[in-house]
């Protein structure tokens, strides 16, 4: 019951207790006719017809106006230009030695093959039988004059080892450049716009709407530009990057610079990056790396910014964001969970006391526990959230966490007898009735039910026998 109705119904006990239309033998006989249509009232009284119509009870609760969906823009980790080039370098030297080593393996085959053929022509027949026919030089004679075949011989012994120490370099220099390779593909799939001297050149402003193609922030005079989807991009945009759902967002988004649709950056992709990034006087590289495109599903508002124009670059949060989405988020009693649902009618009463209509638009599952600062208005029971979305949200203004007063449509029926809340009378022994008056001008008090009350329109639902659509019924007098 909420306090409005209290005090009427408080009032019409007063006013029977001074004596208002009652019998005090019997309560329920009919009165003398009155000239006047009202009769034995000391107060200003008037008359309300009784009728039939529609009537919706209202729970009125606290809220709280301002942005839907809020969450976090933050600085990715990534690698710093500086790490990207020395992993390049890193190649570039991998690949240098490989090839030194390859051409020196290349030699040591070519001289191993040269001192084969060579082996081969001193160790033939007349040569042979010299040497002892041995082509390792196992002949038994001293003899001052060297013995070519055994000179061919030890010759390609050195060579074959050459060969297999050049070959062993040759692989150990392919291993470290498949590591270097591997190391640049991860960074430059982690490329960052900055590195460990980077400032912040541009910031947005608390409040600020930032739209998809427009750049949140700037890291050394390079924007990192809002985009459309629900992928958070965690890597950078370049040519040879594998297919994913963050591909086919960018995708999307550059479709009017030319990108075509698909989860794969191909040559269109570059050259829609190309083309936007001239667009937005940016240096065209036909990339995006990490931290230069942010994914949000639509619009935001900037709710707070944690830096400043010129400090450095920290990973970690840098921009508080919502939706531009209106929203009231109640803290609704966990008790009343079972009288709100999804779509319910409510009327918002916003800090100038204006109105607007609005609908129940999620209904929490979880309570959350009560705030322990109760002296200070927390709640004393466990409470759910409760969200109500604007039918007109403009008309909300643009105040962001303001105080405002819900109504919440939690019961309806409809064509019933009803009398404004006023017309009801306290009885001493407990109940309610109205004061009837008849079309003779003679007063009774008539016992009455009561129903739904609906506080918007300070009606109640009444009933009983001896009620009926067209009777007029006493109520204060408008002041």
């Amino acid at each position: 019951m909420t306090a409005k109705r209290k005090w009427i119904i408080a009032g019409a006990a007063v006013l029977l207790a001074a004596g208002i239309a009652l019998a005090v033998a019997d309560p329920f006989v009919n009165s003398s006719p009155a000239t006047n249509g009202v009769a034995d009232n000391s107060a200003a009284t008037s008359l309300a017809t009784l009728k039939r119509r529609d009537l919706s009870q209202q729970t009125q609760v606290s809220a709280t106006l301002g942005y839907a969906d809020a969450s976090t823009v933050s600085v990715p980790i990534g690698t710093a230009p500086a790490a990207l080039e020395q992993a390049h370098q890193s190649v570039v030297t991998a690949r240098q030695t490989l090839a030194a080593d390859e051409r020196a393996g290349a030699q040591a085959q070519a001289t191993l093959a040269a001192e084969l053929s060579k082996l081969s022509v001193d160790c033939r027949g007349g040569n042979a039988a010299e040497s002892g026919g041995s082509p390792q030089g196992g002949s038994q004679q001293n003899s001052a004059t060297a013995d070519p075949c055994a000179t061919d011989a030890q010759a390609v012994t050195a060579d074959r080892a050459t060969v297999t120490t050049t070959t062993g370099k040759a692989q150990v220099d392919q291993q470290a450049l498949s590591a270097a390779e591997a190391t640049l593909a991860q960074s430059q799939g982690t490329a960052a716009t900055y590195g460990q001297n980077a400032v912040y050149t541009m910031l947005p402003k608390v409040g600020q709407i930032v739209r998809r193609g427009q750049p949140l922030y700037a890291i050394g005079g390079e924007p990192a530009f809002l985009f459309y989807g629900g992928v958070p991009a965690s890597r950078a945009f370049m040519p040879g990057m594998s297919a994913g759902a963050d591909v086919a967002e960018l995708n999307r988004n550059l479709r009017g610079y030319g990108a075509t649709s698909g989860d794969a950056f191909t040559a269109a992709t570059a050259a829609a990056i190309d083309r936007f990034q001239a667009a937005h006087h940016v240096r065209a590289t036909g990339r995006l790396p990490l931290g230069s495109a942010v994914f949000e599903p639509a619009a935001v508002r900037v709710t707070s910014v944690t830096p400043t124009e010129g400090s450095p670059v920290q990973a970690g949060a840098l921009l508080g964001i919502s939706s531009i989405r209106r929203v009231v988020t109640i803290a609704l009693d966990a008790s009343q969970q079972t009288s709100v649902r999804v779509g319910d009618p409510v009327v918002i009463t916003l800090p100038d006391n204006s109105t607007t209509a609005g609908h129940v638009s999620f209904v929490g599952t979880v309570a959350t526990a009560p705030s322990s600062d109760q002296n200070n208005g927390g709640s004393s029971s466990p409470t759910i959230e409760v969200d109500v979305t604007p039918d007109r949200p403009g008309a909300t203004g643009r105040l962001d966490q303001a105080p405002v007063d819900v109504s919440i449509t939690t019961a309806t029926v409809r064509s019933v007898l009803a009398v404004p809340v006023d017309a009801l009378v306290a009885l001493a022994g407990g109940g309610y009735a109205v004061e009837e008056v008849g079309p003779t001008g003679t007063h009774r008090l008539v016992a009455v039910a009561v129903g739904l009350f609906d506080d918007a329109a300070g009606m109640v639902e009444v009933s009983g026998a001896a009620l009926a659509a067209g009777q007029q019924v006493v109520v204060p007098a408008s002041s």
